[in-house]
């Protein structure tokens, strides 16, 4: 037997996805089961057990096994890692409390910030100094550190987190510090701030640091279990994790600095996108993944999404910078929304109907998931407007009781406002839909883009079932369900190579940077970026530089051609900077001379072959079934064709409204909306543009003139 296959696994917050793929003949096989938050691992071994059944020693024939989570985000939100501590330069243990300074929202009363990690009794404060060059005004005081090493001891802490002023410039005072530390603790897990994060800015230095050590045990227990679990069903390779810039790392890259996999389970889902957008030729799009727990919304153009080192976790206000706690790794430069399958509705004290953020997740889910849950849920309401089919959800595995669903909308939503149970339902899905869509403006207007220049691609167990009420809503013409949606996210593992980036700050006024000693850089960051790559192809390498202007805190990234040492670098950089920074800000500071703020590479292998098998139907599936389903323009209930996508023939055209159910997802289109299958099997859609009413005349409900397989 030949190691064949690839399985990709996505632990979510509701369900956990696998997307097993035999590189021989392309066909997958997938699996959904619903997430074990305790013991996350346990859900991996079940959702193996299911796909092991119909081939025999699977493990031991699978070659790689990629994995995403959401085991960090949600230890940070849950409050469930270690007990830490943080020592820090003598002077600077209020860091994390006194941030930049700035309120996110100056004309809040009640301003709310997140909650440090770190209590204020356990930052500790010792005498050192390393100035902003480089050079040692004080050495580290080791007695004091020792001394932190035994309060730390007596106060029970499980991990520290150290971080001394510059030391991205040198930080031998903190490997210094360590050491002494992993003497007087040794069961204790430390964190150093230039490993994690070797950059300025103190305040998000320490943040990220903070909560590498935060999580650290947590993660690096998981992640041996995990391992662990998979080698005693056989599996005999090495297992790679997500990263959160959309790389993949091998399982101790990823203990050695675990926040680095923050959003993983989102970074699947935008290689996913990226993947079929390329494949389908379209070059900008709007990812949408909308899951048990949470939306994801993000800008594709050409194959690629922009990344930010801008990320927060714990937001206190999901629209508002600032209101987090900054995790400074790179991250896809996405959009992220409490709205998923899971939501819970409720009424406020003005009568009307609020969803979200909370989610009722896995345990005890939404109520017609027959769990214990009570609360009604965006789940309920879209069975009981006939999105989904009770008997066929996971494909008839797991079948959803309506009655419940009715008995929770009607009791906490519909008694409450004096509607109908229906009415309150579709009110639900309809508040969900304009809630992501009111964030979704916002964040495609802040790109610089509008919607009618982007195609939606819709995924996740809830996302083609709100993807056309969403893309309608923001304007999007044309919207792309891919195949096997429900579980996108794993087929996104499948599809990322395994990347690394490392940076350096240098911080010099560019008409002054010794060009040599930044080539000197470059190289050093390649060889430490290569020393974590697994044996295998020759690296692809990208460089790039970070420039802004004087006295200016953020800069811009731009990528550079190696060598940098030509007598043309220095002008090139300054004009494609200039060039940005105009299409960024609509001018240039002339007065202003630019300054190199870091240098950093990116290096990966290639991206892995992905080729799935194409649909094999060669004649038009009629419906499966009809069913009664709530149609928005209409106001009520009307009867459409049911398919199942399986049995769709790669150019069969269906005209809405219709249901097209899989095991894993549903797609549900309306009135007047054109669904095409192209030739990867995805489901294509030309949506109805419904324009608002003037002067008193009724909508235009025009169909979007882009003709089927245009993009």
């Amino acid at each position: 037997m030949t190691n064949s296959y690839r399985l990709g696994i996505d632990i979510g917050g509701t369900f956990s996805d696998f997307a097993l793929v035999n590189d021989a003949d392309g066909a997958i096989r997938v699996e959904k089961t619903l997430t074990s938050a305790h013991a996350p691992e346990e859900s991996v071994m079940r959702g193996i057990g299911d796909l092991s059944g119909a081939i025999p020693d699977l493990l031991g024939r699978t070659s790689e096994v990629i994995h995403a989570t959401t085991l960090v985000t949600n230890t940070i939100l849950e409050r469930k890692g270690a007990k830490t501590g943080l020592l820090t330069t003598g002077g600077f243990r209020d860091i994390l409390e006194l941030a930049r300074e700035v309120r996110y929202d100056i004309y809040d009363m009640f301003i709310r910030l997140p909650e440090p990690l770190v209590p204020r009794r356990l930052r500790l404060g010792v005498p050192e100094r390393v100035l902003a060059d480089g050079a040692v005004l004080l050495p580290v005081d080791e007695a004091a550190v020792r001394q932190a090493a035994a309060v730390f001891r007596d106060e029970g802490v499980g991990a520290v987190a150290v971080s001394f002023l510059h030391s991205y410039r040198n930080s031998v005072h903190e490997r210094r510090a360590a050491e002494i530390l992993r003497e007087e603790l040794p069961a204790v897990t430390v964190s150093l701030s230039h490993e994690v994060h070797p950059e300025p800015k103190e305040y998000e230095r320490t943040s990220t640091t903070v909560l590498d050590a935060y999580v650290k045990g947590v993660a690096e227990g998981y992640l041996e279990r995990l391992a662990e679990g998979l080698a005693g069903r056989g599996y005999r390779e090495r297992l790679f994790v997500m990263l959160s810039n959309g790389g993949t790392a091998t399982v101790e890259t990823a203990k050695r600095v675990p926040v680095q996999i923050v959003e993983s389970g989102p970074a699947a889902g935008v290689e996913a996108a990226a993947y079929f957008g390329r494949l389908a030729g379209i070059d900008s799009l709007l990812s949408f993944d909308m899951g048990g727990t949470t939306a994801k919304l993000c800008i594709i153009e050409n194959g690629r999404a922009a990344r930010t080192r801008s990320y927060e976790v714990d937001r206190q206000h999901r629209f508002k910078s600032g209101s987090g706690l900054p995790a400074a790794v790179p991250v896809y430069d996405l959009l992220e929304i409490g709205a998923g399958g899971g939501s819970i509705a409720r009424v406020d004290d003005l009568g009307l109907i609020r969803v979200g953020p909370e989610s009722a997740g896995s345990a005890p889910g939404p109520a017609c998931y027959g769990l214990g849950g009570a609360a009604p849920t965006v789940t309920d309401a879209d069975l009981l407007l006939g999105y989904l089919n009770p008997g066929y959800f996971l494909g008839g595995r797991m079948a959803l009781d309506r009655a419940a669903a009715e008995r929770a909308v009607g009791k906490h939503l519909a008694e409450a406002t004096g509607l109908t149970t229906l009415e309150a339902a579709a009110g639900v899905h309809e508040i969900v839909n304009e809630n992501m869509a009111a964030a979704a403006r916002i964040y495609v207007a802040e790109k610089g883009k509008a919607p009618p220049e982007l195609s939606m691609v819709a995924f996740g167990g809830a996302g083609p079932v709100h993807a056309a009420g969403l893309a309608r809503k923001l304007g999007c013409p044309r919207l792309v369900v891919p195949p096997h949606s429900g579980v996108m996210s794993s087929l996104g593992l499948l599809a990322a190579p395994v990347a690394f980036e490392r940076s350096r700050a240098v911080r010099q006024i560019l008409e002054a940077v010794d060009l040599a000693a930044v080539e000197a850089g470059f190289r050093a960051l390649e060889a430490e970026a290569g020393d974590l790559m697994p044996d295998g192809a020759a690296p692809i390498v990208r460089r790039s530089v970070d420039l802004r202007y004087s006295g200016q805190d953020y800069p811009l990234e731009i990528e550079v051609p190696e060598p940098c040492d030509t007598s043309s670098t220095k002008a090139d950089w300054e004009a494609r900077f200039e060039a940005l920074y105009r299409s960024h800000y609509g001018k240039v500071d002339d007065d202003n001379p630019v300054e190199l703020a870091s240098i950093r590479v990116h290096v990966s292998q290639p991206p892995p072959a992905l080729e799935l098998a194409r649909p094999p139907a060669k004649a038009d599936a009629p419906p499966k079934a009809w069913r009664d389903i709530h149609v928005p323009a209409g106001a009520g209930m009307e009867r459409a064709p049911v398919y199942e996508r399986a049995a769709l023939r790669i150019g069969q055209e269906i005209a809405g409204p219709a249901v097209i159910e899989e095991p894993e997802s549903t797609t549900v289109i309306g009135p007047g909306d054109r669904l095409r299958v192209d030739p990867l099997g995805c489901l294509a859609v030309d949506l109805v543009i419904r324009r608002p009413a003037v002067s008193g005349d009724d909508a235009d409900e025009t169909p979007h003139p882009a003709a089927f397989g245009r993009r």
